[in-house]
């Protein structure tokens, strides 16, 4: 019983892990999307 008690609680920690690593990796890359310019003529 404490093998799959302690498998669980590793599979959680790793779950966790992984979606505080794509956050953290995510954070600064979103920027505005840029629009070319349109010169009026």
């Amino acid at each position: 019983m404490a093998d799959n008690y302690l498998e669980k609680q590793y599979d959680d920690y790793l779950a966790r892990k992984a979606e505080w690593e794509r956050r953290k990796r995510g954070a600064g890359t979103k920027k505005p999307a840029l629009r070319p310019r349109r010169e009026e003529e």
